[in-house]
Parts: structure tokens; C-alpha cells; sequence
């Protein structure tokens, strides 16, 4: 590679930590008006003028690069308008949580870049891009942020995220429009990066980097420049088991020796007591325990789910005392339902709109159901319990009354609710808490991946090539992010959905009907968007996609392999998923599905149970474990 790491962490004259942080804003403020300039003078619409622009992006990128620890953390929506990787994002993080959803249009030089692509380019409309981005970077030196840098917990914090980004982002491609500069880019960053931590340790002498993480961070500088530049050929699973995560549980370590405290919404889900970036306790999207949030007692906690277990089975949650959760949601099937496209309704006669969801894991999402209409599993579970074509359970306090009719659970709810002041009445929260609970539990189990890279040790051969390709070649790392695979990328905070061109048959004769996302909000780029599930144990969840339309993995894959629902000939206007043919080989794909296998957890499931409840109402006592249909 054309950088290299100056290992020296030695003092540096006078230069000061807050004074390199202006130093490099200023810096890159340079860079910007050169670009604008660069793009003022170059005719936008010839090949030379275009390359010129080209080069000067590239040049200004590496500059970014060498702040983006910082950038990142500290205003992680005005880096979007630096180098937002979309013309318009509706996903908000962790706001979404507690308000609508808004509209946030992007800006900044990977879409000025990718706007150079396009046939007729606007001179006015690159300068956008670019002058937006200059008003963001100013942002940087506002008192507001710059009075972070006044003490040592914002570089940790910081430190981590760059650490979760290094695993699960700057790799794949996710934000660098031009895959010959990912690697480079890599390694520019890794050296900037260098500098850094030597004036923050002459800056903050009480809270030193330790000499182990330092010596580790430039074995994985040397790492990078041995490796090629080609990021297809790039070793990332060797990058994230050698380096990046022994290094976040390091920097973990630090966060705890050093009592850092947080009042950034970046690390709002994220536990300072994990030590690996694969360990299911690194974030949570997710309250498993519901109104039982307080509760920690092993052996309460034990009753409460095997009270949850009893109502997961019992149909006395729905309307005809026929239908139970696990009449969907099969626990032997991986919490779903893998005989159908998708399950039947209430009626029994027709099937649900869309394939059964697995449970697994579902805690590791902030918005839920493939259309993020629910921000927690108990509203979620509360409309489907009186959803009229899935359990159509009706009022929920007659609910209520028909659990509370067996003693086995009325006695059981007495206890618990002495547990919630909050909620001194039983009421059907304290039901589905525990319904929540039981299932969430299956989501606390690892796969041989796990295992592989929690105790830094090599697996199956064709497993990490996968996993490479994964990450390279076959961009599944863009969507699906590390270490949940799912759609949630660091900080973990935040859901996003893509639309992929799903078609309504194999024959992609037309796409599917399901306008996904854009029926919680409507927008053009929502129409036709999924939130992006898990792939672990997709080996075992089948059938694939919202409409269950794929039965197996190589079909998945040879639908991403051709470009979705465009690349197969569909017309759709906003499909986020690239419609150029990834070229994958058959073994390729072969070995991209020996790693998919490795993410199997291994999962004890639990026996259903013998019998249940016995009612005071003589017409609740023909109820069948797990429902009749």
C-alpha cells in the first residue's frame, strides 16, 4: 500500500489534542473549497473534467478519513451531510422511538461522487452536495461539540464506535462509492488515526491508552498494508478476529478502568461490560422483560418465563380458543413456520400477507414486524393478540379475564404484579411480559461463528472464505451488518429498511403488492421497503423473503447475484439493492452459504408442555397445547 504507519507515539512538540482535532477541520475545510473550486472550473459533463473532480473527491476522503473517530460521534447527522451514503434517509435512530420518523436528505462526497456517474451531470446540483457539506464540517467547531473534547470519556466512547465501524462498515464498501479506494481509504484511516491517540495520552496523562492496545493497533495497521488493495481479496475475517475485536474488548476494559460516562445518544444501547463485538450482550434493541424490567432474581425470572412458555402454547389468547402463538411461531422450527409461505389466518381458510418472522433474535431490532410498524414486543404482541386475522383475542380485559379464570395463572400474576408499582393492576401487559420474555430467551444462544470469533480462534475454511465474500464480492455487509446481521449497523441504535424488488412469483412476472414500509410512512423511497432480518439460523427459517416467495438459499442468492427485482427485469424506481449482476461463481456462492451456515446457534429448545391450565369456565377446558391450527 502507498501509506505508511509512522509507529512513533512519542510527543510530537507542543501540539495538543483539541489543537490537532482544529488542525484537521481546518484542514479538511481546505480541501473542500479546493473541491468547489475544482468543480466551478471543470466542465462536469467531459471525461477529464469529471476525473479531475474524481481525484480531488478521493483527495478530500482521505482527509475526512483521518477524523472520522471523532465526526462520527460527536454529530453523526451532520457527517451524513458530509458523506451520507443516501440522497434522502428516513430512518432516525434512536428517535424513532419517541417521535414520527422525518425525512433527512444527505449530501457530501460519496453522493457527489456517485452523481459524477450519472449521464447528465448538473454543475449547480454537485456544488450542492459539496457547499452542503462545508456547512456541516463548520458545525464541528462549535462550542457544543468542541467542549467534549475538554475531557477524556468522549474518546472512548468515540474510540468504540470507531473500533464497531472498523468491523462492521469501513470494509464492505457501505460509504465508499469506489471499491479501488476501500482498502486504501482503510489504511489511511488506520495511520491517521496514530496521532490521535499519542496527543490524547499527552493530553489526558490520568487516563492513558494502554501499551497492549497500542501494540495491537499496529500489528493491524501492518496487517492492512500487507494485505491487497483489491477488498475482494482482503482478508476481513482475520482483520475483525485478530485485531478489531480483541482491541474493542481492550478499549472496554479502558471505559470501565476510566469510569466513562456517556450523554450521547450513540451509545444509548450499547453495554460497557461486553468484551466482544460478538457476544449477545453488545447492544440491545429491545426490553425482554416488559413491565418486569426491575426484576432481576434468577429464580423469579425463572417462574415468569415458565408462566410465559404456558400462554406461548395456550390458545386462551385467541378469539376461538383454537389458535396459540406457537401455531405460527413454531419453537421447533426456529419460531417460525417453515411449511408455508405463510400461515394461515384466524379463518383458517386463507394465509396471512406475509411469511412468519422467526423470533429468534428479535430483541436485537428497535423497530419491529418487516415494516417496522412496533417500537416494542409488547405493542407488538398486544395487536397481534387482537389483530382479527391473526389471533382475534378481542377487548383486551376480556383477555384478561379468561387467563385469570385458570388459578394456575391467577395465582402466578398475583405474585407478579407486587413486582411492578407501576402497574399495581393486573392487565394485560403483565401477560404479554411474560408471553415476551419466555420466547426472548431462545435469542441468548451462539453459533460456531460466535464461538470462532469470541475466542479469536480459526474456523471451517470455506466458512471464512464466505465470510470474506460476504463482506467483499457479494455485498451482503452493506445491509446485513455485524454482528447481528441484521439491518442494524453501529452504533446500533437505528433500523433500516431496503427494497430489494421482491418479486410476487419465481417467474418475476410482476413485483409484490406488499407496499411494506410505506404503509407506517409513506414516501417514495419507502414504497416496497422490508426492514432487513437476521441471517442466523437462516439455514432453518425458510421460506425466504416477506412473502416467503424463495424456498431455499440458493434461490436467495441467485436473486441478489442477478441484481434483484431490476436486474431480473423488473421496473422499480427506488430499489436501493444494486441491479448490476454481482458475478458471484458457483463456489463462490457455495462457500457464501458454508458461512451462513456457521451463524446456526445452538439452541436448546424446550419440550411443550404437557398440559394446560384448567379453567373455572368449563368451555376454556377443551383448549389443546399449541392450538389446533
Amino acid at each position: 500500500m502507498a501509506v505508511t504507519a509512522n509507529f512513533s507515539f512519542r510527543s510530537r512538540g507542543n501540539e495538543s489534542y483539541v489543537q490537532l482535532y482544529h488542525a484537521r477541520i481546518d484542514e479538511f475545510l481546505k480541501t473542500e473549497t479546493a473541491l468547489i473550486s475544482v468543480i466551478s472550473n471543470e466542465n462536469v459533463n467531459t471525461e477529464n473534467g469529471r476525473n479531475n473532480i474524481k481525484n480531488k473527491i478521493a483527495q478530500a476522503r482521505l482527509k475526512l478519513k483521518g477524523m472520522d473517530l471523532w465526526l462520527r460521534y460527536l454529530d453523526p447527522i451532520s457527517y451524513r451531510k458530509i458523506n451520507g451514503p443516501l440522497p434522502v434517509e428516513w430512518e432516525t435512530e434512536v428517535f424513532e422511538k419517541f417521535e414520527p420518523p422525518y425525512k433527512r436528505e444527505g449530501a457530501g462526497l460519496s453522493l457527489a461522487e456517485q452523481y459524477l456517474d450519472e449521464k447528465n451531470v448538473d454543475r449547480d446540483s454537485l456544488l450542492s452536495l459539496i457547499n452542503t457539506a462545508v456547512g456541516a464540517t463548520q458545525k464541528y467547531s462549535a462550542d457544543s461539540i468542541t467542549v467534549n473534547l475538554n475531557r477524556h470519556d468522549h474518546f472512548y466512547l468515540a474510540n468504540r464506535l470507531f473500533l464497531l465501524n472498523l468491523a462492521a462498515i469501513y470494509t464492505t464498501g457501505f460509504e465508499c462509492p469506489n471499491q479501488a479506494n476501500i482498502i486504501p481509504e482503510l489504511g489511511s484511516m488506520l495511520t491517521a488515526v496514530v496521532p490521535v491517540y499519542k496527543t490524547f495520552d499527552e493530553s489526558f496523562p490520568a487516563y492513558p491508552i494502554k501499551k497492549e492496545y497500542l501494540d495491537l493497533y499496529k500489528q493491524a495497521i501492518l496487517f492492512v498494508q500487507e494485505q491487497p488493495t483489491d477488498p475482494n481479496k482482503f482478508d476481513h475475517y482475520t482483520f475483525i478476529n485478530k485485531y478489531i475485536n480483541p482491541l474493542f474488548g481492550l478499549n472496554q476494559q479502558m471505559i470501565r478502568e476510566y469510569k466513562v460516562i456517556s450523554n450521547n445518544f450513540n451509545d444509548f444501547s450499547l453495554d460497557d461490560n461486553t468484551n466482544s463485538i460478538f457476544e449477545k450482550s453488545l447492544y440491545k434493541g429491545q426490553n425482554a422483560k416488559g413491565v418486569y424490567i426491575a426484576v432481576d432474581d434468577e429464580a423469579t425470572l425463572k417462574e415468569i418465563k415458565q408462566v410465559g412458555k404456558l400462554l406461548f402454547y395456550d390458545p386462551i389468547l385467541s378469539g376461538n380458543n383454537k389458535r396459540s402463538c406457537a401455531s405460527c411461531h413454531k419453537p421447533t422450527e426456529y419460531f417460525t413456520d417453515t411449511a408455508r409461505a405463510s400461515s394461515r389466518q384466524f379463518e383458517s381458510e386463507n394465509s396471512l400477507p406475509r411469511n412468519t418472522p422467526s423470533l429468534i433474535n428479535v430483541v436485537y431490532n428497535h423497530l419491529l414486524m418487516l415494516d417496522g410498524a412496533h417500537i416494542s414486543l409488547m405493542n407488538q404482541a398486544k395487536a397481534v393478540i387482537g389483530n382479527p386475522i391473526e389471533m382475534s383475542g378481542g377487548d383486551q380485559k376480556e383477555v384478561v379475564k379468561r387467563v385469570m379464570s385458570c388459578d394456575e395463572y391467577a395465582k402466578a400474576f398475583r405474585q407478579f404484579v407486587k413486582l411492578t408499582p407501576n402497574s399495581p393492576k393486573i392487565n394485560i401487559d403483565h401477560i404479554v411480559s411474560a408471553v415476551i420474555f419466555y420466547y426472548s430467551s431462545f435469542s441468548n444462544y451462539y453459533s460456531p461463528f460466535d464461538n470462532a470469533m469470541n475466542e479469536h480462534k480459526r474456523t471451517d475454511t470455506d466458512c471464512e472464505k464466505g465470510f470474506n465474500i460476504f463482506m467483499s464480492k457479494a455485498q451482503c455487509a452493506t445491509c446485513h451488518f455485524v454482528p447481528q446481521f441484521n439491518g442494524v449497523k453501529p452504533p446500533y441504535i437505528g433500523t433500516e429498511f431496503e427494497v430489494l424488488g421482491v418479486p410476487a412469483d419465481t417467474s418475476f412476472s410482476k413485483i409484490s403488492a406488499d407496499s411494506g414500509r410505506a404503509k407506517i410512512n409513506p414516501a417514495i423511497q419507502t414504497m416496497n421497503a422490508f426492514r432487513t432480518g437476521s441471517i442466523r439460523n437462516a439455514e432453518h427459517t425458510k421460506p425466504y423473503m416477506h412473502n416467503g416467495v424463495f424456498n431455499t438459499l440458493e434461490q436467495v442468492i441467485d436473486f441478489y447475484d442477478a441484481g434483484g427485482g431490476v436486474g431480473k427485469g423488473l421496473k422499480i424506481s427506488n430499489q436501493t439493492l444494486s441491479a448490476d449482476s454481482l458475478k458471484l461463481t458457483r463456489t463462490e456462492k457455495d462457500q457464501l452459504i458454508s458461512f451462513i451456515r456457521s451463524l446456526n446457534e445452538n439452541i436448546n429448545f424446550e419440550p411443550s408442555p404437557a398440559a394446560l391450565p384448567v379453567s373455572k369456565d368449563k368451555n376454556l377446558n377443551s383448549r389443546k397445547v399449541g392450538g389446533e391450527y
